[in-house]
């Protein structure tokens, strides 16, 4: 108990001497405190933690800071790592510069728990503070402004298990859903995945990995005939920073027509179909025109702040178009003008939300639904796309004051 308590003549030696005496750190520390207690930080700053010590009895108990002596540690790296650590050390994430003792580094959007660890008096003591990480200002490098709840991707799914295309050029849209820990449980990650294809020269699929909201992922174009090519969608598990995938099948089988041409991939013709005619799949010639109209969306009136206006694609992706300054998913703001493409002859339904200003009407080349227009909406009109033989470019005004 000598290291405890110092009596008599002792006492003075015990006070000029606190790394010796009473207050010796591996064996008079009877607690830690890690401050401040609570922390939110921007994706790639830093934050130095402190870890205060408690020694000596309940009655004359003295403190020290003992933020290089602690070891330190972060539940989850992925969202911030702590230090010591050295820099440029091999199959670290260490910066460049190093990290000293209790400094936090934010990496990535959620929050994590960060304790320190010291050898105390009667065994190991230890404290715990939150530290939060949102995104960069300016910036949306890991997911949506803000904090962000630690959590963990359960399982992914792509729907449909599998899709089959009857003409050249078809496509077929798969979307991934993953299921979380934390609300909101099941999410539709489609956007966020990366998608892959077992056959891409034949069967390639879009992906999103620049982030662009407008942007479409999962769609598969059949650009020749086969069967059994294996569409991928992998997502990186936010606690773990492991990656999940989740698989589905796309074919676009090849069956000639009866009667067949050499156009349709038959040398010679056949001309007799003992069986009847049969119209066949995948064939040289059975792709659909390939015509396109391009849509122009813009503002011809005063409102500049929450004017918005959406549109989905011709196979039902939502908000391909997504105008205005009003558009705002994932932090995001739509342009001023907005453009799509839409097969010849399709009728594309423009919106302009409830709240998206004073409406005041449509251009005369899309039908209004309601009609009048109404000022508070929501508002819709119909594109009208003439059925030509060449691609036809529509533009359509929006008035909003």
């Amino acid at each position: 108990m000598f290291n405890r308590f110092c009596f008599g003549t002792l006492l003075l030696a015990c006070l000029a001497l606190p790394f010796t005496g009473c207050s010796n750190a591996s064996s008079g520390l009877d607690s830690i405190q890690v401050t401040p207690v609570s922390n939110s930080i921007a994706a790639g700053s830093t934050l130095q933690l402190t870890a205060t010590g408690t020694f000596g009895n309940g009655s004359h108990p003295t403190m020290q800071d003992i933020t290089s002596q602690a070891s330190w540690t972060s539940a989850s790296t992925g969202i911030a790592i702590v230090g010591p650590c050295a820099p440029n050390r091999v199959g670290s994430s260490c910066p460049a510069g190093g990290l000293a003792a209790g400094e936090v580094l934010a990496e990535a959007s959620g929050t994590t728990t960060i304790t320190a660890t010291a050898q105390g008096y009667n065994g190991p003591v230890s404290s715990s503070v939150s530290v939060t990480v949102t995104s960069a200002s300016g910036t949306n490098p890991t997911g949506p402004t803000g904090p962000v709840s630690s959590e963990g991707l359960v399982s992914l799914t792509i729907l449909p298990s599998s899709i089959t295309v009857g003409n050249l050029q078809d496509t077929g849209n798969f979307i991934a859903i993953g299921t979380y820990t934390t609300t909101p449980v099941v999410r539709d990650v489609t956007n966020s995945a990366i998608w892959i294809s077992s056959f891409p020269n034949v069967f390639p699929v879009d992906t999103n990995s620049g982030g662009n909201t407008g942007a479409t992922a999962g769609i598969v174009t059949a650009y020749g005939s086969g069967t059994g090519a294996t569409i991928i969608a992998e997502i990186v598990d936010p606690a773990t920073q492991s990656i999940q995938y989740a698989t589905a099948t796309f074919a676009c089988p090849l069956v000639l027509p009866c009667p067949c041409t050499v156009e349709n991939g038959c040398n010679p013709a056949v001309v007799d179909c003992p069986g009847g005619p049969v119209a066949g799949s995948c064939f040289p010639g059975s792709q659909a025109s390939a015509l396109l109209s391009t849509v122009t969306v813009y503002n011809e009136g005063l409102n500049t702040t929450n004017w918005e206006i959406t549109a989905p694609s011709a196979t039902g992706t939502p908000n391909v178009i997504h105008c205005g300054p009003g558009w705002a998913l994932n932090g995001g703001t739509g342009g001023s003008v907005c453009v799509a493409t839409y097969p010849i002859g399709y009728a594309p339904v423009l919106t302009a939300p409830a709240g998206a200003g004073a409406f005041g009407g449509w251009s005369d080349n899309c039908m209004p639904n309601p009609n009048p227009p109404t000022a508070g909406g929501p508002n819709q009109c119909t594109v009208i796309i003439p059925p030509n033989t060449a691609p036809t470019n529509i533009t359509v005004g929006a008035i909003f004051n």
